[in-house]
């Protein structure tokens, strides 16, 4: 898939998307939505994990594994930055630190890890077919 951005707008573009996600787990939650807190989390990092890998991998092993590992980080800093946030503000602007959380962030990153696995193997199989029938 081509996508018609240079590499330093896809950097803005990420940092300008990562911006706004801080800014939205560093504030609590409403009210209605705090039921499924977890599949958030789960569905936040499978969209991410896609966002990113559309933007960065073509396909590339090596950097899905580097996008896997930065967004898990990502999720560990945000959950330790919500626990110091209520430290620092003393006030608490949101919950606090949730290993849950972690757990579910992994869930959506493994789901799409998976599904990309598979589309990726796909397509490699059809283009060695149709490379192969062409000669």
């Amino acid at each position: 898939m081509k996508i018609g951005l240079t590499v330093s707008q896809r950097i803005v573009v990420v940092f300008v998307c990562f911006a706004v996600a801080i800014i939205g787990f560093m504030v609590k939650l409403p009210s209605g939505f705090r039921h499924v807190d977890k599949e958030l989390h789960a569905t936040f990092y499978f969209l991410a994990a896609a966002f990113l890998n559309v933007l960065f991998t073509k396909s590339n092993l090596a950097r899905h594994v580097l996008i896997f590992i930065a967004l898990y980080v990502f999720g560990m800093v945000i959950e330790y930055g919500q626990a110091y946030s209520n430290k620092f503000f003393h006030s608490r602007i949101h919950g606090r630190f949730d290993p849950e959380d972690l757990q579910w962030n992994l869930k959506g990153l493994v789901a799409f890890s998976l599904l990309w696995f598979i589309y990726t193997t796909v397509i490699l199989t059809y283009n060695k077919v149709t490379l192969k029938n062409k000669t």
